[in-house]
């Protein structure tokens, strides 16, 4: 991992966020959260540490005089980088461990994990599409498979002042809508 994250660093991160430090730093805490679930989704060791880092990058970048446009974008696209960083040292580790036999076989499942890759890139792309208040009830809507699930919709229904039938309704128009776009992202994306 890189040196850590300076003051002046932070401070300029920040203000890419909001010029208010309080809404920028809630924005920057979303956003930490998103990576880390990113890093998670893909099976990357250390998600935090990972979600970190890419602030420290972009940070880096700032203080080089680079102007972002999109914080959000851009901390994405270092994230991926970082992801495939992190899943390669995973792999070429296990390879050094693992019989030659077994690497045809990590050779034939690369396409599935490339195609796995866009996928969940094409899913973050459309959850970031998507309006706020949305993303926000369909990433609570499928939190988890837990016991407490049901109770968690229940309290989301409440406070959306909706019945749980209407927010099913909502959160599968939403799941519905996701599913098109990551469909017309993937079929974009494999045609490269």
């Amino acid at each position: 991992m890189a040196a850590s994250l300076t003051a002046e660093g932070f401070a300029k991160l920040l203000a890419c966020f909001d010029f208010d430090r309080d809404r920028a730093g809630q924005k920057y805490e979303e956003l930490r959260l998103t990576l880390i679930r990113f890093f998670e989704w893909r099976g990357a060791p250390f998600p935090e540490e990972h979600a970190d880092e890419a602030f420290n990058r972009v940070a880096r970048k700032l203080g080089e005089g680079l102007e972002i446009r999109n914080i959000r974008g851009y901390c994405y696209e270092v994230a991926r980088l970082i992801c495939l960083e992190a899943l390669k040292g995973v792999d070429s580790k296990r390879d050094q461990l693992e019989p030659d036999h077994q690497n045809t076989e990590a050779a034939a499942s690369s396409d599935e994990a490339a195609e796995r890759e866009i996928r969940l890139t094409c899913l973050d792309r459309c959850l970031e599409n998507l309006p706020a208040d949305a993303r926000t009830l369909i990433l609570q809507y499928y939190q988890d498979d837990s016991q407490d699930r049901i109770e968690r919709r229940k309290a989301l229904a409440a406070a959306l002042a909706l019945n749980r039938e209407a927010l099913a309704n909502r959160a599968q128009r939403l799941r519905a809508k996701l599913e098109r776009c990551v469909t017309r992202c993937c079929n974009n994306n494999m045609a490269i």
